[in-house]
Order: structure tokens, then C-alpha cells, then sequence
């Protein structure tokens, strides 16, 4: 059988606050490894010193958590910092690695590390179930496109690494190690159930067009041949003046945009994020030109609910066999429920459709998962909620 435990703490003492978070955790047998989230506030050696000093060999992997963690006892948001650590043991075997950015292009170095992890395996030679992932905000797509290189298209789970502020004070986490640039993964093999559900939550509009004109992958200049955010604003409504530079990434969390993957079974959320003196937007995630784009819309209301709704969708696929759920929530959704005052109902929210099972849910700046018969997808202001059976 798999097992999962769930550990954190608010100690403001780094070090302690590992220390107690990996004490927590450390209660189940045969442990494989540690997935591990902090506040980017807080020294990250010293979080893994501690956390580390409780587990030993066991590896641990991770990155900062955007102004929050969530656990099955509450919301924890201390600004002084938090750490949290879904531990897994049991009948499973997990492989990590991880790199800084280097002078590699990230889809090789997406393949060295998956065959740096899976040359750890040891014993029967099987093929891997699922893994976790998460990266630097910037490159999240040719990292995943290096790993499945080498594994092949297993689902996905995780998230980018984020911090408080959009302003790149982001950690990732590698057994001891931090930096700011790069990508970590971990590798499952198991006979227990894990079920995804990748979904921004939005509701699709007739606002749409053709992308006819990206800078890099990442800067949409032009739809239907025309500036993007002249075209953005007319769709929204909302002046260009009150879109212009950082305001369009608070003004886009209940209005972002949409692109399909090729079978049309996922609608990965695009997030503007800032708004260019050109009318050009720069996008939390790849865009390719030719494709279409298209406006989505919901209310922070809708964007809390959404949280209910997912679970219930994922107790469904699991048929009551739930061990744990690891929440992977788009920090920026949060924000935008900060900005709304409803922060404060995301645990209440979570909590009335897991009275009694373990969870961790972290706020990330990009969402990875797999729709239904999808690929893995990449996306932002997105939810990736996944529960892992007993067996």
C-alpha cells in the first residue's frame, strides 16, 4: 500500500521550521521521498539542514510556495514563513535529480536528469507510473518535453516555483541545495491509483482569434493581425489605460485567455502578465502563432468554488480509495481571492470535500497536469489537483 504524511510548521527559526516539518512527516515506513514547500522569506539550506538532519538519504525535492501553504489543519500564511512536506512511503520507489540552468538548452536538460533519476532505480526493471515536476517560471514546457524524452508521456504532477511578489525571489528545492533557475523532478513506481485533474476552471466565451504574431514564445503581439491588447480590451471591455504594464496581471485573474490542446479535451489557461508600450502582452506560458486563442471569464466566486467542484470530480475517478490529495492551486488565483477578500475561504472550501483524509496544496506560478486522454499540459491561473490511492 502507498503512504503519505503530511508535515509543517510556521517556526520563524529556518532550521527548526524543516526540523519540525520532516519530524512530522517522518511516521510511515519505507519513506521515498519528501516533496517540500517553503516561504521564499526564509533561508532555504537552512529549511533543508533541517528537514534533512530528520530523514537522512531520503531525498528531498520542492520549491517556494506563493504567500501560502494549506494543509488538512488549516491555512498557514504567517509572513514570518511556513514550511510544508507531503512524505511518501510504502509500496513505492521514487528517483529524483535535479539541475540549475545551465548552458544547456532546458529540454536537454529535462533528458539528463530524468536519466540521471531512473539510472537510481534499483531491482525489477519497470516502467515508471507518474512524476512530479516543478521548474523556474520560463522555460516549464522544453523541461517536460526533455523528461518525457526519456519516460515517455506518463502523467504529470506539480508546479513552477514562485514567490510572494512576482519578482523572482523564487527557490527551487534539490536535496539540499536551492537556486532560482532550473528543474527538479521526482519519478514514481507503484501499483497505487493517482488520479489528475488539470483544469483552469474557466468558462469559454465567443471572444476569440488567431494568434498571427508571437515575439519569442512568450510575448503575444498579434491577433487577427491587430495589437493584441487593443483586441484584448474590446473584448473586455476594460480601457487599455487601466491594462497598461503590471496592471494587466491583476486584471486578467477573472478574464485570462484559453488555448486548446490538439484534441480539444484541455482549455490550458493563458495569463497575462504584463502589458508592453506596443499593445504586446507578455504570457505566463508558451503560445504558438496560427492557433487560436480565446477570452475566458469567471468571478472570484466561480474561481473559489472551483476548489469544491475539482475535489468532488477527483473522489468520483478514485471510487472512495483516497489516501491523500496533493492541491497544486495557481498563485495568482489566490491573489486574486486575496484581492477580493476571500482568501480566508479556500481552507473551509477544501475542508467540506476532505473531512478526513491527509492534504498539501501549494500556490505555484504555473500548473502542470493531464486532461482526459491529453498530454501533459503547462499552463497558469489553473488548478492540478491530484489523490493518491491506497492501492
Amino acid at each position: 500500500m502507498l503512504k503519505t504524511k503530511v508535515g509543517y510548521s510556521e517556526n520563524v527559526d529556518a532550521y527548526q521550521s524543516g526540523v519540525e516539518t520532516a519530524k512530522m512527516a517522518n511516521v510511515i515506513d519505507n519513506p521515498q521521498v519528501g516533496l517540500f514547500f517553503t516561504s521564499c522569506v526564509q533561508d532555504q539550506k537552512k529549511l533543508m539542514e533541517g528537514a534533512k538532519s530528520v530523514l537522512g538519504n531520503v531525498p528531498i525535492i520542492g520549491c517556494t510556495s506563493s504567500a501560502a501553504l494549506c494543509t488538512q489543519d488549516g491555512y498557514l500564511n504567517k509572513e514570518t514563513g511556513y514550511s510544508g512536506m507531503m512524505l511518501f512511503g510504502g509500496d513505492v520507489k521514487v528517483v529524483t535529480a535535479g539541475s540549475k540552468k545551465t548552458d544547456e538548452s532546458p529540454r536537454e536538460i529535462g533528458k539528463r536528469i530524468a536519466k540521471e533519476a531512473v539510472s537510481k532505480l534499483t531491482g525489477d526493471d519497470k516502467e515508471p507510473d507518474f512524476f512530479f515536476m516543478s521548474a523556474s517560471p520560463a522555460n516549464e514546457e522544453e523541461y517536460l518535453k526533455g523528461i518525457q524524452d526519456v519516460i515517455g508521456n506518463i502523467p504529470v504532477f506539480g508546479g513552477s516555483s514562485a514567490d510572494n511578489t512576482v519578482e523572482g525571489k523564487w527557490s527551487l528545492l534539490n536535496d539540499g541545495d536551492s537556486f532560482s533557475d532550473g528543474c527538479v523532478i521526482a519519478i514514481f513506481y507503484t501499483d497505487a491509483k493517482m488520479k489528475n485533474i488539470y483544469t483552469g476552471a474557466y468558462h469559454e466565451t465567443d471572444n476569440a482569434g488567431i494568434i498571427t504574431k508571437v515575439n519569442g514564445a512568450r510575448t503575444l503581439v498579434e491577433i487577427d493581425h491587430k495589437p493584441a491588447l487593443e483586441v484584448y480590451s474590446k473584448w473586455t471591455g476594460k480601457p487599455i489605460e487601466k491594462l497598461m504594464g503590471n496592471n494587466l496581471l491583476t486584471e486578467t485573474i477573472c478574464a485570462p485567455l484559453g488555448v486548446k490542446d490538439p484534441i480539444g479535451k484541455v482549455t490550458a489557461v493563458r495569463h497575462p502578465m504584463f502589458a508592453n508600450d506596443d499593445l504586446s502582452m507578455n504570457i505566463g506560458a508558451d503560445l504558438a502563432v496560427n492557433t487560436a486563442v480565446i477570452q475566458l471569464s469567471n468571478t472570484p466566486e466561480g474561481i473559489l468554488k472551483a476548489n469544491e467542484e475539482t475535489i468532488t470530480k477527483l473522489n468520483t475517478l478514485m471510487d472512495n480509495d483516497e489516501e491523500s490529495y496533493f492541491l497544486v492551486h495557481c498563485g495568482g488565483r489566490r491573489l486574486g481571492l486575496a484581492l477580493s477578500n476571500i482568501e480566508d475561504k479556500i481552507y473551509p472550501e477544501v475542508k467540506k470535500v476532505i473531512p478526513n483524509k491527509e492534504f498539501l496544496m501549494v500556490f505555484t506560478f504555473g500548473e502542470y497536469g493531464q486532461g482526459d486522454h491529453s498530454s501533459n499540459t503547462v499552463g497558469g491561473l489553473s488548478l492540478s489537483y491530484t489523490a493518491f490511492g491506497k492501492e
